[in-house]
């Protein structure tokens, strides 16, 4: 069975979802980082595993549910990050991050079915900022990771042609959206309306709209 990673920060005000800023507060944009986070938790939660592994920078809150193995990320750009959380791993693994509260079970399901790795090497999932939202290794491999340059538009293109140039056979998932700014934000609770995500996002909003003064 596959071991499942998510990589994540504590969501603290002003060290996390900084690009959410002006349009909402250091402490509402880590309110929304929280959520977020809690979505994709509770998702990975009910999914079949191998393992569970939250590959965290910071402490755990009460967002975390039951179920998970916690383990301390390394130092070092997010390409040796990623590296050493497959590394983790001695047979196949997905990792995700905690920027798609939207994540359902139905978008990992061709990675986590019972021939999910039969002549499959690798699950992508490519992300519409030019990222990537999921990768899956077969056989975990820190190497195809490091020196990946990493949150800049060619960041998928160049993952994803790292596995091929490897000769692995790669397959795609859905693209999903990241939430960076505050217009992912406003499209990704759209996209998952019962979200913890969409819930928070919607009374933020709504306290921001200004108040209409009923006509004379």
């Amino acid at each position: 069975m596959t071991a499942l990673l998510v990589i994540a920060k504590e969501p603290v005000a002003g060290r996390v979802k900084t690009r959410l800023t002006p349009a909402f507060s250091p402490g509402q944009a880590a309110a929304l980082a929280e959520a977020a986070l809690a979505d994709t938790l509770h998702t990975v939660a009910q999914l079949p595993a191998e393992r569970r592994v939250l590959v965290l920078a910071g402490e755990v809150g009460p967002w975390l549910p039951g179920g998970f193995e916690v383990v301390p990320q390394v130092s070092g750009g997010l390409d040796e990050r990623l590296a050493a959380a497959f590394a983790l791993c001695s047979g196949p693994a997905v990792l995700v991050g905690m920027d798609t509260p939207q994540l359902a079970a139905d978008y990992l399901a061709p990675a986590l079915a019972p021939g999910a790795w039969r002549g499959v090497d690798a699950w992508f999932g490519p992300a519409l900022d030019g990222g990537f939202w999921a990768l899956g290794l077969a056989a975990p491999d820190p190497g195809l990771l490091l020196g990946v340059p990493m949150s800049v538009p060619r960041t998928g293109a160049v993952q994803r042609q790292r596995l091929t140039d490897a000769g692995l056979v790669v397959r795609d998932l859905p693209h999903l959206r990241d939430v960076d700014t505050a217009h992912d934000a406003r499209l990704v609770a759209a996209e998952a309306p019962h979200s913890r995500f969409a819930a928070l996002h919607a009374r933020l909003t709504a306290s921001a709209r200004p108040t209409e003064v009923p006509a004379r």
